[in-house]
């Protein structure tokens, strides 16, 4: 038996407790865990409140995100004592994931945790800052330069979006973040920002074609929110889309794309191939400073999970949230 949370859904109705939980309901995998840390993600906190259709199969351990040390291997590739990360592979959803003490996984879904970071640092970094370095990677793949003007940054106060400005911004990049707590806009200039804006500039139903203000973004909103920033890019702009917070639509049309030759550059952290992922890790390393790990992210324990997954899923949560499994 080992302690974590458990999502359930019966004639009793969806609920998620902290309770003791038998090693039978692990399900297979090559590779056990000892769960160092995990986090909470929007992801995490949809399927913990069952705000959203996240999980897929009950019972669920959620979390999306681990680190760990490997207790029992029958994968060639990793020994016991090895120190692993997860990011995604449906963790969570479909296969019982980090929030517990335990984990049974495959082994082709991890990766040796990165030298240049502890295990708690890992998981402030978490699926959040992994997904905003694939994000960063798009544009720079799609030659997006420093001196092409300002990178939108919406949902900047989110997890994606904190480490999405000051990875632009350690590259030189001018960041323009957008927000629905402008009240934050002194965090988010920290982080490296240049400029705040409310977002409700963006939420709304607008023009098809707008004038021209960004030479790229990053956005993890969607709905009216991606096409307002498709309908003002820049000539050439580049889009890198990671999330759906406002809504799965796109209220667009093809204007900015044949009239401007705009690129809308879809970026899947879940599924992503090994070799991206050790790519993504290792640009993190040599570009994330660690202090700022501290301002980005804040610590809370297993048994405090649940109330906070509330208060994520009510945006009164800044930043990452890393779980101690064993605080």
């Amino acid at each position: 038996m080992f302690n974590g949370i458990l999502i359930e859904k019966d004639e009793q109705g969806y609920r998620s407790t902290i309770q003791q939980i038998d090693e039978a309901l692990l399900p297979e995998g090559d590779v056990t865990i000892k769960v160092e840390y995990s986090t909470l993600n929007y992801k995490d906190a949809l399927a913990i409140t069952g705000k959203g259709p996240v999980v897929r199969h009950f019972p669920m351990i959620p979390g999306i995100d681990l680190v760990g040390t490997v207790i029992d291997s029958n994968a060639k590739k990793f020994q016991s004592g090895d120190q692993v990360l997860l990011n995604g592979f449906g963790v969570g959803e479909v296969h019982c994931g980090g929030l517990a003490e335990k984990a049974r996984l495959k082994s082709d879904w991890l990766i040796p945790l990165p030298t240049a970071f502890s295990a708690r640092q890992a998981m402030s970094i978490g699926t959040a800052g992994y997904t905003a370095m694939l994000c960063v990677l798009a544009l720079e793949k799609h030659g997006i330069t420093a001196d092409k003007g300002d990178i939108l940054v919406t949902g900047a106060n989110g997890g994606v979006g904190s480490f999405a400005i000051t990875l632009l911004s350690k590259l030189g990049y001018r960041v323009v973040a957008s927000t629905g707590r402008v009240e934050e806009a002194s965090y988010l200039k920290k982080l490296g920002a240049a400029e705040v804006i409310d977002r409700a500039e963006l939420s709304e139903p607008g023009r098809p074609l707008a004038k021209e203000r960004w030479a790229a973004a990053i956005d993890s909103a969607g709905s009216h929110t991606l096409a307002n920033i498709c309908a003002s890019l820049k000539y050439g702009g580049v889009v890198a889309a990671c999330g759906l917070a406002q809504g799965m639509d796109l209220p667009s049309t093809v204007m900015p794309f044949i009239l401007r030759g705009i690129t809308l550059a879809g970026i899947d952290s879940v599924m992503r191939p090994t070799a991206d992922r050790i790519e993504a890790w290792e640009r993190l390393a040599t570009l994330l400073d660690k202090d700022v790990l501290d301002d980005i992210a804040q610590e809370i324990t297993l048994d405090q999970a649940i109330t906070t997954a509330n208060q994520l899923i009510t945006g009164k949560v800044r930043g990452r949230v890393v779980v101690n499994i064993n605080g």
